[in-house]
């Protein structure tokens, strides 16, 4: 076990260069550290809300609303389908998540029924030819359509998921770094995006639905109509910000949608010069639009953002290139922020704001002072315990293990981009403490065989094989229990799990190869005829 192989010599080098370069960031000032090469790692430790202060804020999805929508859509998908195989029906409405539909023709009750089961809704998730509605078949010669309460849960489970996504690409286009957003609850999301001290500007960003449509005019209803309420079935009123009318009836199948979208940025206009927003549609928005566009020559469409019409342009010929413009009352900075909303995607559900609070930077860096002086603290207690437990020798080598043991938990955060919190701070003591604990099975070993009669040679070899198994024992079930917390734990405990179980690796390597690589090169060149521990 203290033989000084080539391979253990070159492990220990390159893990104290490792060590080394990527902890020098963190000691660097940022002017030093941006005149530095392009090869040099910058990489820092990233700090959590609690150490360098931001925004916290608590937001909960409407998943009442998403309801809403796929009710409307599904009465859409009834009509659609019943006209496509010219079977007559009446009094079609929604009322309590049920719809309603009356088939005019007693013999064709069981064809609707049929048609509708295979044509409306969506697969239900893990059932096998299984679908999100049901069709039921009423004696006066009505059909009632309604989604499966399986549908219900899995509709408000993937909302959550899907606007945590949404949340997390658009903070991480602020430049907000290492933002925590976890789940809470059924339909809660708690989101901390350390260093953005402004969380009006967070909701601004994520607290829009920024879901785009494109959805033809009908021109068939005057303004009017519109006033008095007359309103055909398949299309409805939405408010207009395009300066001309307050209001335009649009029919409520969309053309294309913003999931389509490939791109969109912030341009001018080549002719008036303001302020648009530039986009590009995937293979199936590119088709879909230009045959839309081409069916309609003359007549307008809607751009509609979020429920409410930003644009009303008459389409003058077939758009088959993929891309346009969004003009509107655009500044250049609501302008960006429309095009970062659609290149993030659209919610899938409006979310509200159930609480928010701001950690200030005074706050975060008394923080950080407390958390370096419990740690300072923590590492001058066992320095002291290990020399005067083992003597300036053995314990000074436990304490240049520990150092470089501190030193590669530093790096191995700064290289994965962690994020550093007060209990993140509480595990690296934990593991300053328990880094000492392999040094100290190590010492007792080889106290023990030198009592028994044996040379310092052979007592220290013993020391090392023997206590192998116990360190390794010690450290798996430690390993197990920050697997546990990471993978059940959000946010503070994650961190902290995270910090133990890095540290559980570069400890057994600091105690075990570094301290052997030590007292075997004083070995070498004392020769002891005792072992002073």
């Amino acid at each position: 076990m203290l033989t000084l192989s080539r391979w253990k010599i070159i492990v220990v080098t390159l893990a104290l260069i490792f060590g080394f370069a990527f902890t020098l960031p963190n000691l660097l000032p940022q002017r030093t550290l941006d005149a530095l090469p392009g090869w040099v790692p910058k990489q820092k430790l990233n700090l959590g809300l609690d150490l360098q202060g931001g925004s916290y804020l608590l937001m909960e999805v409407d998943t009442a609303a998403l309801r809403r929508e796929r009710l409307t859509n599904l009465v859409e998908d009834v009509r659609t389908s019943l006209r496509g195989e010219q079977i007559a029906f009446g009094d079609l409405r929604e009322g309590n998540g049920v719809i309603s539909v009356r088939i005019a023709e007693a013999g064709k009750v069981n064809d609707a029924a049929n048609l509708l089961r295979q044509s409306v809704g969506a697969p239900l998730t893990g059932s096998v030819g299984g679908r999100d509605v049901s069709v039921a078949t009423r004696d006066d010669q009505r059909l009632e359509i309604s989604f499966v309460a399986e549908a219900a849960k899995a509709d408000a489970a993937m909302a959550v998921e899907q606007s945590i996504e949404t949340i997390r690409r658009r903070i991480d286009s602020l430049g907000t770094k290492e933002p925590t957003i976890t789940r809470q609850g059924l339909d809660r999301i708690v989101i901390q995006a350390a260093g953005e001290s402004d969380p009006e500007k967070l909701k601004s960003v994520i607290g829009k639905t920024a879901k785009l449509t494109f959805q033809m005019v009908d021109e068939g209803v005057t303004q009017e109509d519109l006033a008095a309420g007359r309103i055909p079935p398949g299309s409805e009123m939405l408010p207009s910000e395009d300066g001309y009318v307050p209001a335009y009836a649009v029919r409520k199948r969309a053309v294309v949608s913003g999931d389509e979208l490939t791109d969109s940025r912030q341009t001018f206009d080549s002719q008036s010069g303001n302020p648009v927003v530039s986009f590009n549609f995937n293979g199936q928005g590119a088709r879909k639009f230009g045959d839309a566009t081409a069916r309609n020559v003359g007549k307008k469409f809607a751009i509609v953002l979020d429920g409410k019409i930003i644009s009303a342009p008459v389409i003058n010929g077939a758009i088959t290139g993929g891309s346009g413009i969004i003009t509107g009352n655009f500044t250049p900075e609501s302008a960006s922020e429309l095009a970062l909303l659609l290149r993030s995607g659209a919610l899938p559900a409006p979310l509200t704001v159930e609480e928010q609070r701001t950690v200030g930077a005074e706050l975060g860096a008394d923080a950080v002072k407390a958390g370096a002086i419990s740690t300072l603290v923590a590492f001058v207690t066992i320095v002291a315990f290990m020399l005067l437990s083992y003597g300036l020798l053995f314990g000074g080598i436990s304490v240049i293990a520990l150092l470089i043991n501190g030193m590669m938990i530093v790096a191995a955060m700064s290289i994965t981009q962690a994020t550093l919190t007060l209990p993140g701070i509480a595990g690296l003591i934990l593991t300053l403490a328990v880094a000492v604990d392999a040094n100290v099975l190590i010492y007792e070993r080889m106290r023990d065989e030198a009592r028994a009669g044996k040379s310092p040679i052979m007592a220290a070899d013993a020391g090392f094989s023997r206590a192998m198994t116990t360190i390794i024992d010690a450290n798996v079930t430690t390993l197990v229990a920050a697997g546990i917390m990471f993978a059940f734990g959000a946010g503070p405990v994650r961190g902290f799990a995270w910090t133990l179980s890095i540290g559980v690796f570069t400890s057994v390597f600091t105690a075990v190869l570094v301290s052997q690589l030590l007292i075997g090169w004083w070995f070498r060149a004392a020769r002891p005829k005792q072992l002073p521990i």
